[in-house]
């Protein structure tokens, strides 16, 4: 079920700033960014909160070995020399994303979210794929080809 972003701002909010900690005080480097839907305020989300931690390139393999010991590996299938994720035990449905900063990974996560804070006219059809796609089983897949087009300038 989707709901506005403003609804659980929050809760939300309460996540990003334990991770933050949690990782500061494991000694993982980089900058933790809030992305994923539950950030922009009038954004429809499924309640989950996405979270993308930055590290230096040549911190990256570090880094990792480190997230591997405080979270669960999450779609290992999705890793590859740029991207690795997990899952934070957290009040709220959340996963994290980290990456070496200017890796293509790294640009997705980042330009696609500064493009739809940006723009309302982007995120009412981010939003619109959303709800079409919603309970589907394509669902990601959507998003996924959405966010594709809005980097290549298509949308």
């Amino acid at each position: 079920m989707l709901r506005r972003a403003d609804e659980l701002a929050a809760e939300a909010a309460a996540v990003v700033q334990v991770e933050r900690a949690r990782l500061a005080a494991a000694g993982v480097p980089g900058e933790l960014v809030w992305t994923g839907a539950s950030s922009v305020r009038q954004a429809l989300t499924r309640g989950d909160v996405d979270l993308h931690l930055r590290v230096p390139p040549d911190a990256f393999a570090a880094a990792v070995d480190v997230v591997r010991v405080l979270h669960a590996v999450r779609r290992p299938d999705l890793w590859c020399a740029t991207l690795a994720t997990f899952a934070v035990d957290a009040p709220l449905p959340t996963e994290l994303a980290v990456t070496p900063v200017g890796s293509e990974h790294d640009v997705r996560f980042t330009r696609t979210w500064d493009l739809l804070r940006a723009d309302p006219r982007l995120l009412a059809a981010y939003d619109a794929v959303k709800q079409r796609a919603d309970g589907a089983p394509d669902y990601e897949a959507a998003k996924a080809a959405f966010l594709d087009r809005l980097l290549a300038g298509e949308v």
